[in-house]
């Protein structure tokens, strides 16, 4: 029996100890760490969400972007960073539910070695293509990608666009040369430069080249229209019956992060995503603010996983 005593003593003062810890939290900068370039949706949504969470606590938050590998980078970064709450991954569907099915060796475990705080967003993808390329609808592109099999490219900086154009190919019925980059703004740098044909991103790094005319807008990958860009249609509404391709974003602290601050993150996170900032960034990108519990996000994650696993699998992509 004194054993019992001891063990729960020693757990009620470890729990003590960190909500003492989580009363004074944060007491220095937060970092935020972004798998992929600047300038990509992940790093424009961290940098809204760091703007909400400085308004609350007053302390600074740092955000690292850590591009390349398909996040393994930022991922293996954060899990390997210390519990306290003062290094957070703004992650996606690329770390947290595909890559395990794109690679047959992640670096790190997408359940193991996180703790969940809440999901931030989620959102469609735009199926845009360079000015050379002498089509003016997906039905034109498929026509020409069969002309030339092979011949024809498309680019991707994440999991989501990848697999959009592998599943595309796949129901299109047509035969394209992948290019991979680090993340989505690289690529379509090469596509304004005429490097690659097509890509299909996500809205917040396309659609202001399309309103720009620097590309061509051919289709929306989710099956509704976006109120951003009425007039392009759903690549489903364009010819590829079925279609659908979405992506989400979330935040995660390393695993073993006390629950009271994990608690405190949560809270800071859902706030911010209703602050000025972050309102700006979903009204602007297309992106709908979309949160949960942690305890949520965790059930949320293990079904996108299953999700993407299926996607994976019936677009005929075999992990690298």
């Amino acid at each position: 029996m004194s054993r019992i005593r001891n063990l729960v003593a020693g757990s009620l003062g470890a729990l003590a100890v960190a909500a003492a810890h989580a009363q004074g939290y944060p007491d220095k900068p937060i970092h935020f760490i972004v798998p992929f370039a600047a300038g990509s949706a992940t790093d424009q949504l961290a940098r809204s969400l760091g703007q909400g969470v400085t308004e609350q606590t007053k302390q600074p938050v740092v955000v690292e972007n850590k591009p390349g590998a398909s996040g393994f980078i930022a991922a293996q970064y954060v899990a390997k960073a210390a519990p306290d709450g003062y290094t957070v991954i703004i992650a996606t569907n690329t770390t947290h539910a595909a890559n395990e099915h794109l690679f047959k060796k992640v670096p790190y475990d997408a359940v193991k070695d996180f703790a969940p705080i809440t999901t931030l967003g989620r959102g469609g993808q735009i199926m845009v293509v360079a000015p050379k390329v002498p089509v003016q609808s997906v039905a034109d592109f498929i026509a020409l990608a069969k002309k030339q099999p092979g011949k024809l490219t498309f680019g991707s900086g994440s999991s989501s666009s990848r697999v959009a154009g592998e599943l595309f190919q796949q129901m299109a019925g047509v035969q394209l040369l992948h290019v991979p980059y680090k993340s989505n703004p690289l690529a379509i740098n090469d596509l304004l430069g005429g490097q690659i044909d097509m890509m299909i991103t996500d809205t917040a790094t396309g659609l202001p080249q399309v309103k720009a005319g620097k590309v061509r807008a051919l289709g929306m990958s989710s099956r509704k229209r976006s109120p951003l860009a009425p007039d392009v249609p759903t690549i489903d509404e364009a010819g590829v019956k079925g279609y659908e391709m979405t992506f989400w974003f979330a935040a995660y602290a390393p695993a073993g992060t006390p629950a009271p601050i994990v608690n405190r993150l949560h809270a800071l996170l859902v706030k911010a995503t209703e602050g000025p900032a972050a309102t700006n960034f979903y009204q602007t990108s297309g992106i709908d603010p979309f949160v949960t519990t942690p305890a949520e996000l965790a059930k949320f994650q293990t079904a996108e996983s299953q999700k993407w696993g299926r996607i994976i699998k019936a677009a005929g992509i075999q992990p690298e």
